[in-house]
């Protein structure tokens, strides 16, 4: 069976159907400027609420639409957020219309409770949502992926992110991202102290060993400017990836310092 197929498959496997809310804090029609206009999901995450902060400040955008599950609690004149049905895209597609698509969902298999209900947010909702923005004639997608994927793996992880990206690959998009940090930092609400321990542990073996710096850590803030500064370069048509040490090194080239390591 296909990556998309397998979407298809999980999408309509749980949960009751809802009629998708619309809430715009500011009409599109009204925006001006003619700028580019982002579509993000993702945003209520620790990625994309810092992709949303600084999509909505950089000048290049004159309009960011955000589709979540749950309220975002932030007011702009550039914004306009949708209270959407992951599990239904089709009746909301109307609206993913702009230039960039800026996908950063995720989940943690403690947090969806279940394997099946991760795959949902991983994969099958990303896919659908960029497969309903591609059909919109948005150009280009922005994934937030791993350095990892790999769709043979045997993490259960790694594997998800491997297929979505070949899955979006084959959308054909005239610019397809593929961005792979490393370990992001970040305060998240459940905590995960794992993460907070393989953080400082990491950063110290960089401090002594100088090659291992592509494996620098790079928290959330950092990872949303390297995103909007390659969105801002000059990219190739087709498929282009990023490894951790190309981030970070976008990161210096936007900030014009280097980014920063925390002890």
């Amino acid at each position: 069976m296909t990556a998309k197929a397998n979407a298809k498959k999980s999408a309509a496997a749980s949960g009751p159907k809802t009629n998708p809310a619309s809430t715009d804090t500011h009409s599109q029609s009204t925006l001006t400027g003619g700028g580019k206009t982002a579509l993000l999901i993702g945003a209520t995450g620790a990625t994309g609420a810092e992709l949303l902060q600084q999509l909505l400040a950089h000048p290049d955008y004159s309009a960011v639409l955000a589709f979540a599950r749950r309220p975002i609690h932030c007011e702009h004149p550039k914004l306009s957020v949708h209270l959407v049905d992951f599990d239904d895209v089709d009746s909301w597609q109307h609206l993913l219309v702009g230039d960039e698509l800026f996908s950063a969902m995720g989940t943690t298999l403690k947090l969806a409770g279940s394997k099946e209900a991760q795959y949902k947010v991983d994969f099958t909702y990303q896919l659908h949502v960029a497969e309903a923005a591609r059909d919109n004639e948005v150009s280009r997608l922005f994934l937030v992926s791993s350095p990892g994927a790999n769709a043979k793996s045997r993490n259960f992880y790694l594997r998800t992110k491997g297929e979505l990206e070949h899955a979006v690959i084959d959308l054909c998009y005239d610019h397809c991202v593929l961005i792979k940090p490393g370990l992001i930092e970040a305060e998240r609400p459940e905590g995960r102290v794992g993460e907070k321990m393989a953080g400082m542990a990491l950063h110290k073996m960089v401090k002594l060993i100088p090659a291992m710096h592509s494996m620098t850590p790079i928290n959330a803030s950092q990872l949303a400017s390297a995103i909007i500064a390659i969105a801002q370069s000059d990219l190739k048509t087709g498929t282009s990836s990023f490894a951790p040490g190309e981030l970070l090194e976008h990161v210096k080239q936007d900030n014009n310092q280097p980014a920063p390591l925390i002890p």
